[in-house]
C-alpha cells in the first residue's frame, strides 16, 4: 500500500466518531511510534510499516484511565464433614401489618355474610349501620363465604408472631427445611410450618466436674467454662439431635486428649491447655453450626478416689521443701557468724574449737527458729 508524498499537509475525514470513543483521523492509524511519517523522496521507496492503532473500547477512550473490576465475594463453603445442603437460608415472612389486616378482612366477611344471610342480631345491625334487608337464609352460597372468610381470618391472625433480637426460628414443611427467621418485632410466619425456637445469643456454659488426667496419669475432676454460640441454626437443629448435648460430647473428648495440670501449676501450662481445648472443641462443633470461642478449665481437683493420697504426698511435699528451706538459711546463718567473728579477730580458733562452735550455733538457731514457728 503507497501513500501520497504530502500526507502530512492533507486534511483527513474523522473515521471513527461516537459517543463512547475518542475522534482518530486516518492518519494516526498508520503512524508509526517514532512521529509523523517523513516525506517520500522517491514512489519507489519502501513504505513505513503500518501498526495497527489501538482504538477505545465502547466503554471509554483510550485516555480515559481503568476502572478496577468488582470482585465477586466466592460463596461459602460448607464445613467439613456436614451436609453441603443444609446451610442457614432466611426464610420467606410478611410484615405483621398484613397478618392483621388479613385477619380483619376475615371477620369482617364473616360479619357481612351473616348480615347477608340475616343471622346478624338487630343490635349489631344498627350498631354497624348496616341496612335491614330480608336474610337469604344460611345457603350453600352463605357457608362457603363463611368458609372462605374464616379461613383467611385464620390464617392471618394465626401466623402472627413476635420475633426477638437474639432468638431464631427455623421453619420445617414435610421435613424439609424451608428458612430460618432471625427479624424481630411483629411478623407473619406461615402458620402450616412448623417452627423450632433457638436461642442465637452469645453464651456461658459452666461444665460439672469432667474425668481428666494429668501428665503422670493421675484421675483429675475437671470443670471448664465454654463461650460459644450458634452460628448456622439450620446445622445446630437439623445436623443433630441436640447441638448442647453434642458441645457438651466434644468438651468430654478434648479433655480425654488434652493434659490438664491439677491447682498450683504453672500459668503457662494452663493457658497451653485452654488454647489446645479450644482449638480440638471448636473444629469438632463447626460442622453442627456451633461457634466456639473459649474453653478454659475453671475448676481442676483430684479425683476423690486419689485425692486423700495426692492430698498427703502434696503435704509431705511442702514440708519438705520448708525444711530444706530451713536449714540452707541455719547453715548461711551459721557461716555468716563464724566468718564474722573471725575476720574480725574476735576470736581465735583452731579446728577443733571452730567445729564446736558451728555445732552450738546450729542448734541454737534451729531452737529459736523452731519457736518462732508455730
Amino acid at each position: 500500500m503507497e501513500l501520497p508524498a504530502d500526507l502530512p499537509n492533507r486534511s483527513f475525514p474523522r473515521l471513527i466518531q461516537n459517543e463512547a470513543t475518542t475522534e482518530i483521523p486516518v492518519h494516526l492509524l498508520f503512524r508509526d511510534e517514532g512521529g509523523p511519517a517523513p516525506a517520500r523522496s522517491s514512489p519507489t521507496a519502501p513504505a513505513a510499516p503500518v501498526r495497527p492503532a489501538v482504538v477505545g473500547s465502547r466503554r471509554g477512550g483510550p485516555d480515559e484511565p481503568s476502572r478496577p473490576r468488582r470482585r465477586v465475594p466466592a460463596p461459602a463453603r460448607p464445613a467439613p464433614g456436614a451436609d453441603p445442603g443444609l446451610v442457614e437460608r432466611p426464610a420467606r415472612t410478611l410484615p405483621g401489618a398484613a397478618g392483621v389486616l388479613a385477619g380483619a378482612c376475615g371477620a369482617a366477611g364473616c360479619v357481612l355474610t351473616s348480615w347477608w344471610a340475616g343471622v346478624l342480631p338487630p343490635l349489631a345491625v344498627e350498631a354497624l349501620r348496616l341496612p335491614s334487608v330480608t336474610g337469604a337464609g344460611l345457603g350453600l352460597p352463605q357457608w362457603a363465604a363463611y368458609a372462605g372468610a374464616g379461613a383467611l381470618g385464620l390464617l392471618g391472625f394465626g401466623g402472627l408472631a413476635r420475633g426477638r433480637t437474639g432468638r431464631a426460628w427455623v421453619l420445617q414443611r414435610f421435613g424439609r427445611y424451608r428458612g430460618t427467621v432471625r427479624r424481630g418485632g411483629l411478623l407473619w410466619v406461615n402458620p402450616l410450618v412448623p417452627r423450632r425456637r433457638i436461642d442465637v445469643r452469645l453464651r456461658h456454659w459452666r461444665s460439672e466436674p469432667l474425668p481428666a488426667a494429668d501428665a503422670d496419669g493421675v484421675a483429675l475432676r475437671v470443670a471448664v467454662l465454654v463461650v460459644w454460640r450458634v452460628r448456622d441454626t439450620a446445622r445446630a437443629a437439623l445436623g443433630v439431635d441436640d447441638h448442647e448435648g453434642y458441645l457438651r460430647d466434644c468438651v468430654e473428648a478434648a479433655l480425654a486428649r488434652v493434659t490438664v495440670r491439677a491447682a498450683g501449676g504453672a500459668r503457662q501450662t494452663a493457658e497451653a491447655a485452654g488454647e489446645a481445648l479450644t482449638r480440638l472443641v471448636a473444629r469438632e462443633a463447626e460442622p453442627v453450626g456451633i461457634e466456639v470461642f473459649s474453653v478454659r478449665p475453671a475448676r481442676v481437683v483430684y479425683d476423690p478416689e486419689v485425692a486423700g493420697a495426692m492430698h498427703r504426698r502434696s503435704v509431705a511435699a511442702l514440708d519438705a521443701r520448708d525444711r530444706a528451706g530451713a536449714l540452707t538459711s541455719v547453715v548461711d546463718s551459721v557461716e555468716d557468724t563464724v566468718t564474722r567473728l573471725t575476720m574480725r579477730g574476735l576470736v581465735d580458733l583452731d579446728a577443733g574449737e571452730r567445729k564446736v562452735l558451728v555445732r552450738d550455733l546450729t542448734v541454737a538457731f534451729c531452737a529459736g527458729r523452731r519457736e518462732t514457728i508455730p
